[in-house]
């Protein structure tokens, strides 16, 4: 299924923004893309959500909260995790990638400018406190593995960059 073809009923659709990702809690799980589909099946929700990676270990904390969702929304659930296609930092909202600015977290790049910035040391990444992008790479790996640790240069502050997964 690609983004493009999620099926999500609608019913589900904002019961399903009102959980939130336990590891960034400005973002739903909506925000994240990590919902694949959501649908109502003979008065059963079946819920299929991808894990960020593999070894993510928010999505039974995830897989809970949506059952807990639904069951205060008046649903039965049930949450399958499926790992094909993989999830892809493609799948951020828009208004995800804004939060994450918002919340302190510099949004990913493309796959290319990933690699120039991580590999490469080159100096794309917007410090989400000023805006500048004369930033450097601390440390290849942030508060999780999917994050790297940035610094800007000119404010000084330190902040996350959520690498480009594909």
């Amino acid at each position: 299924m690609t983004k493009d073809k999620l099926q999500i009923d609608q019913k589900l659709y904002k019961i399903l923004e009102s959980v939130s990702d336990p590891e960034i809690p400005v973002l739903s799980i909506m925000d994240m893309g990590v919902v694949r589909s959501a649908v109502i099946e003979n008065d059963i929700v079946k819920i299929e959500i991808t894990p960020t990676y593999s070894g993510c270990p928010a999505m039974d904390v995830i897989g809970d909260d949506i059952k807990r969702a639904m069951q205060k929304a008046g649903y039965t659930a049930e949450v399958d995790l499926i790992l094909h296609p993989a999830w892809t930092t493609d799948w951020i909202t828009p208004r995800g990638r804004k939060a994450l600015e918002d919340y302190g977290i510099a949004a990913p790049l493309d796959e290319e400018a990933d690699k120039s910035v991580l590999l490469e040391g080159k100096q794309l990444v917007k410090c989400p406190q000023c805006g500048s992008t004369n930033t450097k790479m601390i440390s290849q790996f942030g508060s999780t593995a999917c994050k790297a640790q940035f610094q800007c240069n000119d404010c000084q502050e330190p902040f996350d960059y959520f690498k480009c997964l594909k």
